[in-house]
Order: C-alpha cells, then sequence, then structure tokens
C-alpha cells in the first residue's frame, strides 16, 4: 500500500447527521504525458466505432516512463458511511470511494497516476469513476476541470465540476452530493448545447471494480442476454451457450463471473425494465451498485481485458500493484455503444443517477437508492430474502405473494 492510500481514508467524521467537506491535496505517484504543441485533425481517424477527430483538443502520443510524485488538488466529501475523494485535475473523476462500514473501497482505487495511450486523446487510466462524454473515452478525461461547493440547508454538501468542451462548444456538469444519513452518491448530470446548431452527445459513467475468481456481475434477472458493440454479436446471459468474442461458450459458462472469461470482452444488457446494475466479491461479501431511472438510463455494461495473460499485461500497464479490474458502466439514452443523442440548440439535458456500496446481499434482485433486495430459492424449498437499507428508513417489510 501506498503511504497516501492510509492518509486518504482517515476518517474525519464520525457521527451521525453531519457531512464534510473540504479541498486539500493529495501526491500519488505518477506518469507524465506530454502533449503536442500543434493539435491535429485527424480526419479520418476512427476510435471505438465513432470518429476520431479531436481537433482542437491536443493529441498525446508519449507516456513518460519516469515515475515520480505529482501534487493534486483533491476535494473530499465524507459522511459516517462513506468517504469520496474528486480530483478536478483529472476531468473531474471519482478516484476513491470508501466504504468506512466494510472498511473496504467500494469503487477500484488505483493508487498510482499510470496513464496509457486508451483516451480519445491518448493518456487515459483505470480506477474510480469516469464520466465519459460528448464522446467515449472523454476527451478531457487527463484534463482539469473547474469545480465549486455548495453545502445545503439539510447538511447534505455538493461538489461541482464542470467544464466547456472544445470540440461541440456543449457544456456538461456532475455535482456530487452527500446527504446525512444516506450511504449513497448521488449525481446530478446536466449537459447544455450553448450553441445555435445541433449537436450530439453520449454520458456513460465508467466505475471500476476489483475483480478475482470470486467476484461476479450483478444484472437484472430481465436480462437474458447481451450485445457487443453495435449490436454485431449476442450472447445468452449470464450462462454463455455459444461463441463469443471467438470463444467457445458451448459447454455453458457463467460469464458475469470474470474468472471465467479469458479475452477482452464487452457486454451490453438487452432491454432491461429494471434501474439497477453492479458487481459482488463474494470472498468479502461486499458489492458496488449503480441505481437510475431505466428510461433515462438503459445503458448496462461490463468490460474486462480478460482473466488471461493479455489482460494481466494491461493490469501492469495501467498499475503497480492493485492488480485487475473491471469496467461496469451505465449509459445514458441508449443501451449500446457508439450510439449518441440529440442536443437541440440551446437544449439542456440534466439526470440523477446513484452509486453506493452494499453488504451481505449477494446478487441483488431489485433496488432503489434507499433499498436492495436479494430473494432466492435454496434446494426447491426454503426462500431467502436478504435486505440491505441505503439510509435511515425505519422498519421494512418483505412480503411474499
Amino acid at each position: 500500500m501506498e503511504k497516501i492510500t492510509s492518509y486518504l481514508i482517515q476518517s474525519t467524521v464520525n457521527t451521525s447527521r453531519c457531512v464534510h467537506g473540504k479541498r486539500t491535496s493529495c501526491s500519488p505517484p505518477t506518469k507524465s504525458a506530454r502533449k503536442k504543441k500543434n493539435p491535429i485533425f485527424l480526419e479520418k481517424r476512427v476510435y471505438q466505432g465513432s470518429s476520431g477527430a479531436v481537433y482542437p483538443y491536443p493529441v498525446v502520443e508519449k507516456i513518460s516512463d519516469e515515475k515520480k510524485d505529482k501534487l493534486y488538488h483533491a476535494l473530499f466529501i465524507e459522511n459516517e458511511y462513506i468517504k469520496v475523494m474528486i480530483l478536478p485535475e483529472l476531468g473531474g473523476r471519482i478516484h476513491m470511494a470508501y466504504d468506512k462500514v466494510k472498511q473496504r473501497h467500494f469503487v477500484y482505487y488505483n493508487q498510482v497516476v499510470k496513464p496509457a495511450l486508451v483516451g480519445l486523446t491518448g493518456p487515459w487510466i483505470s480506477g474510480g469513476i469516469e464520466f465519459n462524454w460528448p464522446q467515449h473515452h472523454r476527451p478531457s478525461t487527463f484534463l482539469p476541470t473547474d469545480f465549486s461547493i455548495e453545502e445545503h440547508a439539510d447538511g447534505s454538501k455538493t461538489v461541482w465540476c464542470n467544464e466547456v468542451e472544445r470540440m461541440f462548444r456543449t457544456k456538461g456538469m456532475q455535482g456530487f452530493t452527500l446527504y446525512p444519513g444516506k450511504s449513497y452518491i448521488e449525481i446530478n448530470v446536466k449537459i447544455y448545447n450553448r450553441t445555435s446548431f445541433p449537436q450530439t452527445f453520449l454520458w456513460w459513467a465508467n466505475p471500476a471494480v476489483v475483480v478475482n475468481d470470486h467476484y461476479h456481475s450483478v444484472f437484472p434477472p430481465d436480462v437474458n442476454a447481451v450485445f457487443d458493440h453495435g449490436k454485431r454479436d449476442v450472447s445468452s446471459f449470464p450462462i454463455a451457450t455459444g461463441t463469443y468474442y471467438k470463444q467457445d461458450y458451448s459447454a455453458g459458462v457463467d460469464i458475469s463471473k470474470y474468472k471465467n472469461i479469458p479475452v477482452p470482452t464487452s457486454y451490453m444488457a438487452i432491454q432491461s425494465k429494471f434501474d439497477f446494475v453492479g458487481g459482488y466479491e463474494e470472498d468479502v461479501k461486499g458489492g458496488l451498485l449503480h441505481v437510475a431511472d431505466h428510461h433515462v438510463s438503459p445503458g448496462k455494461k461490463q468490460w474486462t481485458w480478460g482473466n488471461g495473460d493479455f489482460g494481466r499485461a494491461w493490469d501492469r500497464n495501467l498499475t503497480d500493484e492493485d492488480g485487475p479490474y473491471i469496467e461496469l458502466m451505465t449509459g445514458m439514452y441508449t443501451d449500446n455503444q457508439p450510439d449518441f443523442t440529440w442536443l437541440q440548440p440551446y437544449e439542456e439535458k440534466s439526470w440523477k443517477q446513484y452509486f453506493m456500496p452494499y453488504a451481505e446481499v449477494g446478487y441483488v434482485k431489485n433496488a432503489t437508492k434507499d433499498a436492495l433486495l436479494n430473494m432466492e430459492v435454496k434446494e426447491g424449498k426454503r426462500q431467502s430474502h436478504p435486505v440491505h437499507h441505503r439510509s435511515e428508513q425505519g422498519r421494512a417489510c418483505v412480503r411474499q405473494g
């Protein structure tokens, strides 16, 4: 563990009904990236199935091999349940989200800033929650954003990160709010077209989670099939029974489990009517869940480098000691990539989404931001009904109908 990590996870709030927000600095080991002096047009470049033209953004084509400590401006919000660190200098991403009850990072925490040339404009880092717009991966994912901190009458606090992106001149804002007595992060997003011309955008939040042989993704119970990018291939889910990404799963393989996917693989849920998606580590009985209105946020995706030699090589490229991860991406206005949404002249779109830790429940069958439910039939006889509360709601009742 890097020395700074033990400092960052220290609790500064131990009482209920309190949210603490502060600005400070942190200095994780970092590899630097040098920008080209003159942005290039790249008019015919293709990037992840869509245009790779990024002008007037500069494009980085080389990452330094030297690691050194670098000071970053860090914004913290914390209550009695969770502690969140936001780095506005790295695209306004959530870099750390720590579950103080389970004493674990419920989002993959990369202790180093170790970019690789994966992003639309070059540098990209793994871990945390990245917010991709107006294109994936966000062109400013390794660039600074503006920020502000708001305090509210109910005791909650919000950190806003915002920017005017350079390609289409649209404005994007994400506000991260913690409430007293509630163990979820509320994210309030606003996208505004400042121009007199229609513009396009996509929005995929990109949380990373730790994976191992005990991990499985938690998709809603109505997800029986998944698509590849562009819906160019399909697989049954969670048990794959055919060929997917050139892998033979005809024996019947559970592809919700990281350990069973040997190669880089994406899959996206088809037409779920549920509002959640997440992942769970059976060995530590803890996980991450995302909740948002499925009419606005239909996108539920998993991406992995694969549990094989190629994937392990990429683990070494992106971190020093924190191991493998997967991405559990959540998309607005679309269930597939790289689909885009229109913004009419001067139009604003806004929505809310929630990320939260949870424990002991296992394979969630339904969820809201306030409660998670699992129901399982064991040996054809007995049903169990684990319920996990996300806020101070008093008593809850589960009825079998």
